[in-house]
């Protein structure tokens, strides 16, 4: 994800729109950060991973219900303006959805979809600010390494409880009713 180079202002929301419609913008720090629409193997792993996880707990088919999946919301949190892969509230935190066209809070569980131009950032910058928005699980899954680590927030630090590799079937936190197919995940 690469910075404005020659940003001598804090980034604004006219930024972000000013950009043509192939990039995405986020706000992080007063920085702009950019980077181009998700690659075809980041795209299979997003859609993949809102598939598994919409039926059982945004829909409650299969599963306990109670929460809102969604791909790419833009967070607008204080300064910050993100864009995580995914995110999912509570529906007792977020009964219904909002009118804007982002969300000024902060979801409990999100997930970034980890690749080579956007790591640094998701787990440098983008992490800290999760923390101190009281997200409650962040899920860092990587398409390429075929892995997935999942972080609860513990005050403002973030501890890792588990991270998978290759064919593991797992069952994650917030949403360990059910098994996930790490293959699956990926473009294979």
């Amino acid at each position: 994800m690469a910075a404005s180079p020659k940003q001598t202002r804090p980034a604004t929301y006219a930024d972000i729109e000013a950009l043509p419609e192939n990039v995405v913008g986020e706000i992080i720090h007063g920085v702009l950060h950019t980077h181009p629409r998700p690659a075809p193997r980041h795209a299979v792993a997003s859609t993949r991973l809102t598939g598994d996880l919409s039926g059982p707990f945004d829909r409650g088919r299969g599963g306990p219900g109670g929460w809102w999946i969604l791909d790419e919301p833009e967070l607008h949190l204080h300064e910050d303006i993100l864009v995580p892969d995914l995110a999912g509230w509570r529906r007792e935190r977020l009964p219904a959805m909002p009118k804007s066209a982002w969300f000024d809070l902060a979801p409990d569980w999100v997930c970034e979809v980890l690749s080579p131009s956007t790591a640094a950032v998701d787990r440098a910058l983008k992490l800290p600010v999760y923390a101190r928005e009281r997200v409650e699980h962040v899920w860092l899954l990587d398409p390429e390494a075929k892995t997935l680590e999942i972080f609860r927030r513990q005050e403002s630090r973030w501890t890792l409880l588990a991270a998978h590799a290759g064919d593991a079937v797992v069952r994650a936190e917030p949403f360990d009713a059910i098994e996930l197919e790490l293959k699956a995940l990926s473009a294979e």
